[in-house]
């Protein structure tokens, strides 16, 4: 028996982010079904949680914007609980996480209201782990809203154009990292989601 027989299976962490409009949750859906069809145990999840300080953000969505401060220390304290509860274990267990935001939209989208998005990464990474792969899906900021528009919703306050262009800037300026693979949207989802699985499939 080889000596890494007695080390636990290693699980892989991959993040999809980008502006909302994107097909994130989409895209997420369709990545777990190919790795489960492939024998993977996956475990997908999504920012902000449905825990405590999870909920309080996404109620502020829609009925008003916490203060920057407040907003922050909730995002913070809700993925410290995300990370503890289940990225960790999954990733422990061999499982394949994918997660639906992380605090890379922190950076992002409290970038975007005045906060140092490399210090927001800082404090972030001071506890959670750094992805092994970070899709972002890109796309226009006008097209984005369109498609928000057509499937029926209204951009909501996390969504406002200017705040969604420079929420875009954050993400792209991520684009020369090693672990960052930038995915265009403008094509079809099968299209899309053929890339996401090409760049998926060279860390698998």
């Amino acid at each position: 028996m080889s000596d890494s027989a007695n080390f636990p299976p290693r699980g892989l962490f991959l993040v999809i982010e980008g502006i909302d409009g994107t097909g994130k949750s989409t895209q997420a859906q369709r990545l777990a079904e190919w790795l489960r069809e492939r024998g993977r145990g996956v475990v997908t999840s999504r920012e902000p949680t449905d825990g405590p300080w999870g909920r309080k953000l996404r109620e502020s969505a829609a009925t008003g914007r916490l203060s920057p401060e407040d907003e922050l220390e909730y995002f913070l304290r809700d993925r410290r609980q995300h990370v503890e509860e289940v990225i960790a274990p999954a990733l422990a267990a061999g499982k394949v996480v994918i997660l639906d935001r992380y605090y890379f939209s922190t950076m992002a989208y409290q970038g975007a209201r005045g906060f140092d998005p490399a210090e927001i990464r800082r404090r972030n990474e001071e506890f959670a782990p750094v992805p092994d792969l970070l899709l972002v899906l890109d796309l226009e900021v006008d097209a984005a809203l369109e498609r928000i528009g057509a499937r029926g919703d209204t951009a909501n306050e996390f969504e406002k154009r200017d705040s969604l262009q420079k929420c875009r800037e954050v993400f792209l300026s991520l684009a020369g990292e090693a672990f960052v693979r930038v995915i265009s949207t403008n094509g079809t989802p099968d299209e899309v989601g053929a890339a996401i699985r090409e760049a998926v499939g060279g860390v698998l």
